[in-house]
């Protein structure tokens, strides 16, 4: 069993104490961590919510398998909502905690740091595990996560409070260069207390996923989603997609 870094556990202490709505462009984590693997991701996504400006999400990343259960990736993403934009700073850190396949469920943690760069908005955390198993050709994932604003006040003055969010995705490997799957996205509102259902997000939708090997350790991985409001404060319609350069 791998075991956790310290500095996750930290923060997650730190954490405990606006519904954060999930941006289009958000993807969903997997658990699994390849060692020395280098990657140049492409992050887009699209969606208008009700009563809102059109929000557009588009990042680039550069990430690297520092060791066997920690993968770390800079991004760089850029938010507009009408013609209102706003450019950010992302450090995501994923660790893997069991490993692949030698326990019906593999087991992860996200640990997610964003900060603005040319704009006065709160900073961001985001954390929580990440849950995976395969029956047969179908791989299931489950990712439980809480967000939070820190670093300035709410409109009212009052620190932000934690928010709780999931994914969850269910793949077909059909072949390794096409697969296919349902993904879904959600935020509930606080972490210790919902907010009401017709104040809750909900998206679901078909997604395709694919890898093409390219020689060596490169290859071009992507998947993508178009996205169904299954609540009344969703957006009717959400395009996502992920394209990475592996090498």
């Amino acid at each position: 069993m791998k075991f956790i870094a310290p500095m996750s556990l930290l923060l997650l202490g730190s954490l405990m104490s606006t519904t954060v709505l999930a941006g289009p462009a958000d993807y969903v984590y997997t658990p699994a961590v390849e060692y020395g693997e280098r990657e140049i991701d492409f992050k887009y996504g699209t969606a208008t919510p009700p009563n809102a400006e059109r929000k557009t999400v588009t990042s680039l990343g550069l990430g690297y398998g520092v060791t066997e259960y920690w993968f770390t990736e800079i991004y760089l993403k850029r938010e507009l909502e009408g013609n209102t934009g706003i450019t950010l700073a992302e450090w995501e850190n994923k660790f893997q905690i069991l490993e692949t396949g030698k326990y019906p469920i593999d087991l992860g943690f996200i640990v997610e740091l964003e900060t603005p760069v040319n704009a006065s908005a709160p900073n961001e955390i985001k954390v929580g595990p990440l849950l995976q198993s395969e029956i047969g050709k179908v791989q299931l994932n489950l990712n439980l996560l809480f967000e939070r604003a820190f670093g300035m006040a709410d409109e009212n003055g009052e620190p932000f409070p934690t928010e709780f969010g999931y994914q969850w995705q269910i793949k077909y490997r059909l072949m390794p260069t096409f697969e296919f799957g349902l993904q879904g996205f959600g935020e509930m509102g606080e972490w210790n207390k919902w907010s009401n259902e017709s104040e809750q997000i909900h998206k679901v939708g078909p997604a395709i996923f694919g890898k093409i090997p390219m020689g060596n350790r490169e290859a071009v991985k992507y998947n993508a989603a178009l996205l169904k409001g299954a609540s009344t404060a969703a957006p009717d319609t959400t395009f996502r997609m992920q394209v990475e350069y592996e090498f």
